[in-house]
């Protein structure tokens, strides 16, 4: 087995282990069950400044000024979404992984929402009347919202592994007649695993506390989420993950579900902090957001085949790349890029495979630039993925035609970058072609002069 064979295999190997961990699976799943929560919000959050806000959006003008008095409805829908995010996703990851543990229940959710409120502080200090006053049995917005969502992550998991274990246990449950409905001996058959486990979790809380002096909301987002963020923050770090992405691509697997793990919380969170900064009217932080992987490095899909199916209507006449790139043509407007990944295919070939993972890593430098430089606006929307580019760019911005220019740019890079690997693999075609049929007329010759012998 060759080198490249040898490496091929390495990497679906570990894809393989990758993708059967329960916990990877039970995080994807449940971020896939909460865009759409997201995505609302995200609205209401374009709606509140691009419509309903007095100063900058359409009730400024006059006659739609009547529009200002409807403001608090976009902002309860932002509060009710965003702001408890990590919340939904302690009680999905709850259920996807109780379920992946064998439980029929949604409780595994539930309970591991326990224990995530257990071990968060619910006292806050707070300016009132001009003095420093202790409030207690008030959850902070920092431990419902993204800030938490790691810390989420990790209690989801404990407490249901535990409870999970637990359940297994014939001397913990609690036998009801058979005459008792089957819902409610469940339920008494959970209780003693479920108070173990809460007392468990909630102990290790109040342990940690007192021996470090911090809550596990500290350490963990100082620890571990922090440094994440930064990284994901930095040009090399997005640069990074995309080019991991873009290499199981190329060996055929799908390479956004091998990162999704680590690309969702991190820059689902930076967009979420993005909207609220935005709806506050404060300073936008972040570059580096969900929409900007879609906008400037996923245009088209993976790899911005975009480019490549322009480069191949630019540059070749080849038959069938033709077909192949006027049927992609349609869902890559959408950003679904499947067709022309397989079809062409970039998979397994090292000429397409080339331009396929070095140009989203183009265009995300020179839409990081643009953003930074202040030329494109910064993502403070989060949009569907499958929103065509131009729209996508506008939207997510806010309405930055800076944004819309750079995004228009990114494409026109893509082409020039895809354009002479089209040729070279067209005229690749054309030779194998060309050797096939002057094989074949080499043995239609024998063949006939074997026949007059």
């Amino acid at each position: 087995m060759s080198l490249k064979d040898r490496f091929i295999d390495s990497l679906g190997g570990f894809a393989n282990t990758f993708n059967s961990f329960r916990y990877i699976m039970a995080i994807k799943a449940s971020f896939i069950t909460l865009m759409p929560v997201i995505i609302v919000g995200a609205f209401s959050v374009l709606i509140s400044n691009m419509v309903m806000d007095p100063k900058n959006g359409l009730a400024h003008f006059e006659m739609f000024s009547w529009l200002a008095t409807l403001k608090p409805i976009m902002s309860s829908i932002n509060y009710a979404t965003l702001s408890f995010l990590t919340i939904g996703a302690v009680f999905l990851i709850g259920i996807e992984l109780g379920k992946i543990n064998g439980s029929r229940s949604l409780f595994p959710g539930l309970l591991a929402v326990i224990c995530f409120i257990a071990v968060t502080p619910t006292t806050v200090d707070m300016m009132v009347n001009g003095q420093m006053q202790e409030v207690k049995d008030v959850l902070a917005k920092q431990f419902s919202d993204t800030k938490s969502l790691f810390l989420g992550m990790f209690i989801a998991i404990l407490s249901v592994e535990i409870y999970s274990r637990l359940e297994r246990v014939n001397s913990l449950r609690i036998k009801m007649p058979e005459s008792v409905p089957p819902n409610v001996s469940a339920s008494f058959s959970a209780l003693i695993p479920a108070i173990i486990t809460v007392v468990l979790v909630a102990t290790f809380g109040f342990v940690f506390h007192r021996v470090t002096g911090m809550y596990l909301y500290d350490a963990v987002y100082q620890v571990i989420q922090r440094p994440l963020e930064s990284v994901m923050q930095s040009l090399p770090g997005i640069l990074l993950l995309m080019f991991v992405a873009q290499l199981f691509w190329v060996i055929g697997i799908h390479g956004n579900q091998m990162i999704k793990p680590i690309r969702e919380p991190l820059l689902l969170g930076a967009i979420m902090v993005n909207m609220t900064a935005f709806e506050q009217g404060h300073e936008v932080p972040n570059i580096i957001t969900m929409p900007f992987w879609d906008v400037y490095m996923s245009i088209g899909g993976s790899g911005c085949t975009i480019g490549l199916l322009l480069a191949v209507m630019i540059a070749t006449r080849r038959k069938e790349m033709r077909e192949i790139a006027k049927l992609s043509l349609g869902p890559s407007f959408f950003n679904i890029n499947e067709p022309v990944i397989f079809g062409m295919p970039i998979m397994l070939n090292p000429i397409l495979a080339i331009p396929f993972i070095i140009t989203p890593l183009i265009t995300g430098t020179i839409g990081y630039f643009a953003t930074s430089l202040g030329f494109a606006g910064r993502a403070v929307v989060m949009v569907p993925w499958t929103t065509p580019p131009v729209i996508n760019a506008w939207l997510s911005t806010a309405g930055s035609m800076g944004a819309v220019i750079t995004q228009i740019g990114c494409i026109l890079v893509a082409v020039l970058i895809y354009l002479p690997f089209v040729k070279v693999a067209a005229r690749r075609a054309d030779q194998a072609q060309l050797e096939a049929a002057q094989q074949s007329q080499k043995q239609a010759a024998t063949a006939g002069q074997r026949g007059t012998l």
